[in-house]
């Protein structure tokens, strides 16, 4: 059961201690040991706080940490696009886009496959994203008034 109390932080890494600390089960002792994984995974992974729950991001979402009364759950953003070897994913498989994780009391952690997962997930992100070697107006032809012919 979560245990009462206020939230006084702002910063996402104290957010998600406060809510590994909000459960005196097996949940928060569950959701801090993948958060170990997650962000041994990659220096540049970083911890946000977006919709009530953790956060992992490199070059966009990596995947988020949802507690439930039976699981903690790990979504991966686009997890649909990632090959899963080891067969890590278990839950919402009917999406187009993402995939998801859920881990019960008890279910052991498969930290190698989790680390390669969540790699796969950064180079993804990587990969998809946009090129930034220029601004908007230096993609534009022509941009400068000054630039074209002289009368």
């Amino acid at each position: 059961m979560p245990k009462s109390g206020t939230t006084t932080t702002t910063s996402p890494a104290a957010l998600i201690d406060e809510r590994i600390a909000s459960f005196d089960d097996w949940r928060g002792p569950m959701l801090a040991r993948l958060r170990a994984v997650i962000t041994a995974a990659n220096a540049g992974i970083v911890e946000e706080w977006k919709w009530n729950v953790p956060v992992w991001s490199c070059h966009g979402i990596i995947c988020t940490g949802e507690v439930y009364k039976s699981v903690v759950k790990l979504t991966f953003a686009h997890g649909a696009a990632l090959g899963d070897p080891a067969g890590l994913f278990n839950s919402s498989l009917d999406g187009k886009t993402r995939r998801a994780i859920d881990i019960r009391e008890g279910d052991p952690i498969d930290t190698k496959a989790l680390t390669a997962l969540v790699r796969a997930a950064l180079a993804r992100n990587r990969a998809h994203q946009p090129s930034r070697s220029q601004t908007p107006d230096e993609n534009r032809k022509g941009s400068d008034p000054g630039s074209g012919p002289q009368a």
